[in-house]
């Protein structure tokens, strides 16, 4: 298939394949990419097997020590060669986003923009001091610590944002010298594992350090299980993460997990209520609510949640739903039947069991309106679960003890966004809540290259990535004692 006229990403060179020291046929057979707004084949790839993912981890640990003896500036040079490659193509990889997951034109620029600043933030990355001079413990010796490469980083990648989650990992692991065996997600292997494989590919990144490995949860288990791999990233489900943590511990290796997030947005009784309610239309129903970090919880002070509420319906009720790849859509397609039928049965339990349902909760087929409940009742699932759609739960609340306490009445603790004409006020609240990033006056769902992203309780596992943090992630210490002088 050739996208907006362009031979790149030159489907011909990679269809049916895997990429593992070049593009090359796969052991587990290929599997269909279809679009989700039109159903429509889009690709075929490669499926990698238990034993392509042996072959790969093992090639990988040869190349990692090679790469890792790069100089930083040669690094970074792959790097910069990645970036250029990614502005040259962006409107192909665009297209390729918009169609594989789904999401609005608007939601590919932002991959791939963001893509872009965590290629350069690595390029920073990859010269900060990583060592100092210990006190030794006698006269004539010399201590020295400093960090070192992990070796080979296994990626398990999710299909809401497969680009830049990609890229997110790749080029922090890549810049501090690791290779990669990146398992993109069977939805979105094009978007979140082709299209990176060609970038560096182009970019001149020596052979073996990278490998892309198609596959469903067989592909993931042997990344996560291969004895080369010494740290496994992944970002998905709880469920599905906890699974990842207990087959990556048997091997005793180091794990990242960024999981779910049951994510609430406060409204204290000093709020601007056009301004919260618009960044909580954003953070519930950007790119249909499928995002760790969107707005689970619309938490409302009793004086102003009428009008919050009007407003949030107004908002749903003014995006267009429709396929993304025209134009002048808002809300594309849910991802899959299963999730949309899992929306659905969400809403209708809730909705079944006392909330109201003021706009939205009929579907068809894939496209799931906008849709805003009131009279949430904590028993309800739109209440305790992470809900993964465009389904905006809005709860009241007397003082900020309550409102706090609602919003901490989960196991996740992932973001979280406070609305005030007081900053000091929302920071006090903020500082309260259990979860590992808070936004004053803004939207729940934010990311920034140089910030530690993670979330407490189940919602990971104490990990971070991005800023200095992933130079912790990527790297491991070396202590080494010399007698003399250096």
């Amino acid at each position: 298939m050739t996208v907006n006229g362009e031979s790149w990403p030159d489907q011909a060179r990679w269809t049916g394949k895997v990429y593992s020291a070049g593009w090359r046929e796969s052991e587990g057979g290929t599997s269909r990419v279809t679009e989700p707004a039109s159903g429509h084949a889009l690709a075929e790839v490669g499926v990698a097997s238990p034993v392509d993912v042996a072959r790969a981890g093992a090639r990988a640990a040869r190349a990692a020590g090679e790469w890792a003896a790069e100089a930083p500036s040669d690094r970074v040079e792959v790097l910069l060669r990645a970036s250029a490659a990614l502005r040259a193509h962006s409107d192909t990889i665009r297209d390729w986003i918009v169609r594989e997951s789904a999401g609005v034109p608007a939601k590919g620029d932002y991959e791939i923009n963001a893509g872009l600043a965590q290629l350069t933030h690595a390029v920073g990355l990859a010269f900060l001091p990583r060592g100092e001079v210990l006190a030794a413990q006698a006269a004539d010796e010399m201590s020295l610590t400093w960090r070192v490469p992990i070796g080979v980083v296994g990626v398990i990648n999710p299909w809401n944002a497969p680009f830049l989650f990609a890229l997110r990992v790749l080029a922090p692991a890549l810049a501090l010298g690791n290779a990669v065996l990146l398992k993109p997600d069977p939805l979105t292997p094009v978007s979140g594992g082709v299209l990176v494989a060609r970038l560096f590919e182009d970019a001149g990144l020596p052979e073996g350090v990278l490998h892309v490995l198609p596959g469903d949860a067989q592909t993931g288990r042997a990344v996560a299980t291969d004895p080369h791999v010494a740290m496994v990233s992944f970002t998905g489900s709880t469920e599905a993460g906890r699974e990842v943590a207990r087959v990556a511990s048997q091997g005793l290796k180091r794990i990242s997990l960024e999981l779910g997030g049951k994510n609430s947005i406060i409204v204290l009784d000093d709020a601007d209520i056009e301004a919260a309610a618009l960044t909580g239309a954003v953070s519930t129903f950007g790119y249909q609510g499928q995002a760790c970090v969107a707005a689970g919880r619309h938490v409302v002070h009793a004086d102003l949640v009428e009008a919050y509420s009007d407003a949030l319906v107004r908002y749903a009720q003014t995006m267009r739903i429709g396929d993304p790849r025209p134009g002048g859509v808002t809300i594309g397609p849910v991802i899959s039947e299963r999730q949309a039928v899992r929306i659905e049965h969400i809403v209708d339990e809730s909705v079944a069991a006392g909330a109201r349902l003021l706009t939205g909760g009929r579907r068809d087929g894939l496209f799931y309106p906008p849709t805003v409940l009131d009279h949430v009742g904590r028993a309800m699932p739109a209440y305790t679960e992470e809900i993964f759609g465009p389904v905006a739960p809005v709860l009241s609340f007397h003082s900020e003890t309550e409102a706090i306490e609602i919003a901490n009445d989960t196991e996740y603790g992932l973001t979280a966004a406070v609305h005030s004409g007081s900053v000091p006020r929302a920071t006090a609240v903020a500082e309260r809540l259990h979860t590992g990033m808070v936004h004053i006056n803004d939207v729940s769902a934010k990311d920034a290259a140089n910030a530690p992203f993670g979330g407490m309780g189940i919602s990971g596992n104490g990990s971070r990535i991005g800023g200095t943090a992933s130079l912790e992630q990527f790297t491991q210490w070396r202590w080494m004692t010399t007698p003399g002088q250096m």
